[in-house]
């Protein structure tokens, strides 16, 4: 039988297809085992570090040298008292000995031994590590999910015995979960994080993850064609990861849902991606909402909201550093979103509410003819900003893109069911594009380079700032651009005013559609202003 593409937990090679686990770790990552250095590896949700660090425990096992101990601590998540985040450390580590011979396991607690939760820690580590006819490497899951006094304890207690390794306290250890030390969660000092006062100052190296490269993808797709004869094409693996980004989990999603949930035998190609990436976007799952759940997050926010704006602005480094680790963005200079994917899924989520007031029944929308009836579009969100705009604007914690998520919501809600849509957006371009795709069967559409036949719709979002020049004209200029590049059947510039003079107006006054429509490219521009 052949394996799966994995979705759901750590791989099992035996039963998922998998790529080699330690090559996606540096090479030196083992030597600091060896070495005796206590480390940290942290990677976003679902990207394969559990995967990779038991690969890595089961290798340092083999060796022979090392009573190899993996456990999680996620019992411990939301315990605040701190002598039960402890006990519940301690029973995990523990546990997890079961699989160690007997004579490697952890010596029992004297019935008469304090419990003391500052250093309870450290002693049961100290009398293990002494016990242990070997040296004894720990590697603990989720450690992240501690927070507060529980965490600051745990870790202090690591720290207190590091001097006194191998005979006395474990020879290594490697800490691992989403996020960096640094940025594990406390409330203490006026602060959220530990930053770089941190009570594990003794790790040697904070390594994470990278994501899957386009090799990569063909290889993890490769075994499932050599295993059942089901190929897929180039382009099809150029657009997984042009939709993915090369994210672990999105990469064995999109090939989940062809393979296992739609049955799809014949060879896939790029219509299947598109139709699965659709798919595993509406299904929304619980890797969206882990990772949308930290998008009202203030550190969060501080960045995504000047990418939805296109702004240029002076980001904080441990911002972005936190982001990037959440998998949120990517390492490029200026930053963008990781992936396209994560790009629809962050407009959605934070336009959520107001697209549930939004009809959404593909007819409305469109022609006798099957096409996309962009003049009642267009007419219908100058209504639908009438309408909505000024509530949601004052309610939106967004705020300086809340214009853009309006436009983005009612958009979304009119194509659904019936096309795509398509954003760009990174900071620096001061716009973002939407670009709606709308499938017709006809002569008249545009086919795109996958041979399938579509008309397209552009939109560009610019904002109106004080003491700033009208927008128009660069909107203009940046259209034609793009039309150079990707011929539209129509295209719309939005200008949103945030003048302090205008934001004066009442909202049913500042709403203009122009009467002249500029010729870009030769496509008449609606140029529309709120």
């Amino acid at each position: 039988m052949a394996r799966s593409f994995n979705t759901a937990h750590a791989n099992n090679a035996a039963e998922n297809y998998t790529l080699p686990p330690l090559a996606r770790l540096p090479p030196d990552v083992e030597q600091l085992a060896h070495d005796k250095f206590y480390f940290v590896l942290h990677a976003p949700r679902q990207s394969g570090k559990t995967t990779t660090v038991m690969a890595l425990a089961e290798k340092l096992r083999q060796d022979g040298r090392y009573a190899v101990v993996f456990c999680t601590v996620e019992d411990a998540r939301a315990v605040h008292d701190v002598g039960e985040v402890v006990q519940l450390v301690v029973d995990s580590l523990r546990s997890a000995s079961d699989k160690l011979p007997a004579t490697d396991a952890p010596p029992a607690e004297p019935p008469d031994a304090p419990q003391v939760p500052r250093n309870r820690l450290y002693r049961f580590l100290k009398a293990w590590a002494q016990a242990c006819p070997r040296p004894l490497v720990l590697f603990i899951d989720e450690i992240d999910c501690l927070e507060n006094d529980g965490l600051i304890s745990v870790l202090s207690q690591l720290r207190k015995g590091y001097a006194e390794r191998p005979k006395g306290f474990p020879h290594s250890v490697c800490i691992f979960g989403m996020r960096d030390v640094r940025d594990y969660k406390v409330a203490t000092g006026g602060s959220t994080t530990l930053g770089t006062s941190s009570p594990f100052n003794i790790k040697r190296e904070s390594i994470t993850l990278a994501t899957f490269t386009r090799c990569e993808i063909a290889e993890l797709y490769g075994q499932h064609t050599a295993e059942t004869g089901q190929g897929f094409t180039e382009d099809a693996i150029d657009r997984a990861l042009l939709w993915t980004g090369g994210q672990p989990h999105l990469v064995n999603a999109l090939a989940n849902d062809i393979v296992a949930k739609q049955q799809w035998t014949a060879t896939i190609d790029v219509p299947q991606i598109d139709a699965a990436k659709e798919r595993i976007v509406l299904q929304w799952g619980t890797h969206f909402d882990s990772l949308m759940a930290r998008l009202r997050e203030d550190r969060v926010r501080r960045v995504i909201q000047p990418l939805l704006a296109g702004a240029v602005t002076p980001f904080d480094v441990e911002d972005l550093r936190f982001c990037r680790d959440l998998g949120l963005i990517d390492g490029s200079r200026p930053p963008q979103i990781a992936n396209a994917i994560y790009r629809e899924v962050i407009a959605r989520k934070l336009t959520a509410n107001l697209q549930a007031g939004i009809p959404q029944a593909p007819h409305r929308w469109r022609t006798a003819d099957g096409r996309f009836d962009i003049d009642k579009v267009r007419d219908g969100l100058v209504a639908f900003w009438l309408e909505h705009a000024e509530s949601f604007v004052q309610q939106e914690d967004y705020h300086e893109v809340a214009v853009h998520l309006m436009a983005m919501a009612y958009l979304q809600a009119a194509v659904n069911g019936g096309g795509h849509v398509e954003r760009e957006y990174a900071a620096g371009t001061k716009r973002m594009d939407i670009l709606i795709k709308w499938p017709v069967a006809d002569e008249r559409g545009v086919v795109d380079l996958y041979g399938t036949r579509f008309e397209r719709h552009l939109f560009e979002l610019k904002v109106w700032y004080a003491k700033k020049g009208d927008p128009k004209p660069e909107g203009l200029a940046q259209l034609d651009q793009y039309l150079q590049r990707i011929p539209c059947e129509s295209a719309s510039l939005l200008i949103f005013d945030r003048r302090p003079e205008t934001e004066a107006l009442e909202w049913g006054e500042r709403v203009l559609v122009e009467a002249e429509r500029p010729e870009v490219q030769g496509v008449g521009v609606w140029v529309w202003r709120a």
